[in-house]
């Protein structure tokens, strides 16, 4: 990382990518696979994430990579490997300049909603930024190239600039079929809040549409207005911090988690 100056600021967003990447694991949004990344913001033009390792394993300095949003490669030649996806990172980094932090997951509670067909959307007042009208699922099918490896993943800047078109018109949080979720925000805190309460909307919801199953409950499961959506939004953000302190103090006192900085 010597290619960015480590002023007291960005050693803070060093410290939060960390933080978040052990938060995500402790509540099982993620595992060994699965990644955070911020928008540098003296450049807008670059962005940082870990190198290819569990998030759990993210420890100190020399596990992150600076890389330019334009072709996704490291500003430094001798930087350690890097995620395959992580043109899911720059392709909405190009596309959304309001974006400044993102999220790829791939638990288990939501990949469901990625191939059934039910739509996922906000059933908890925590979950107002997954919108009333059901979240978008992108499909690598819908968009191969010669050159794409038929994996699921977004390898390509082909991929990951029809992955970001997902995140137009204000959309928070983007399904992708057989694999996972991508969550964005305007800060590292937010996007890793969003990305643990998706995962429980996701629970929550399941939940119901079993009760309903095994009762014979009809009419469906009621989620929140798109009223409801905007203003719970607005209050959970507002009580952000709270949250975000109890769950660094928590990854703080598990042995798991090691951070030098």
């Amino acid at each position: 990382m010597a290619a960015l100056p480590h002023t007291d600021d960005l050693r803070k967003l060093f410290s939060k990518l960390i933080d978040g990447s052990h938060i995500l694991h402790f509540h099982q949004v993620v595992d060994a696979y699965g990644h955070l990344s911020f928008r540098y913001p003296l450049d807008p033009d670059i962005f940082v994430m870990s190198r290819n390792v569990a998030p759990a394993q993210v420890s100190e300095i020399r596990d992150l990579v600076a890389y330019r949003v334009g072709d996704a490669e490291p500003l430094e030649a001798e930087s350690p490997p890097g995620f395959a996806e992580r043109r899911i990172h720059s392709e909405v980094y190009k596309r959304h300049p309001q974006v400044n932090a993102v999220v790829h997951s791939h638990t288990e509670a939501v990949v469901p909603y990625t191939i059934s067909g039910v739509p996922l959307r906000a059933v908890s007042h925590m979950c107002g930024f997954l919108g009333a009208n059901g979240l978008p699922v992108f499909d690598t099918a819908d968009h191969m190239e010669n050159s794409d490896v038929d994996d699921l993943l977004v390898r390509s800047e082909n991929m990951g600039a029809h992955l970001a078109k997902h995140f137009d018109d204000g959309n928070n949080v983007t399904l992708m079929r057989g694999h996972g979720f991508t969550v964005v925000a305007s800060s590292i805190e937010l996007a890793v809040m969003r990305a643990v309460y998706t995962q429980k909307n996701a629970s929550i919801q399941t939940t119901a549409l079993m009760l309903q199953g095994v009762t014979g409950v009809t009419g469906g499961v009621k989620s929140l207005s798109q009223d409801e959506c905007m203003a719970s939004d607005k209050t959970t953000q507002w009580s952000l911090m709270r949250p975000w302190n109890l769950w660094v103090q928590e990854i703080e006192c598990n042995k798991v988690y090691k951070k030098m900085l």
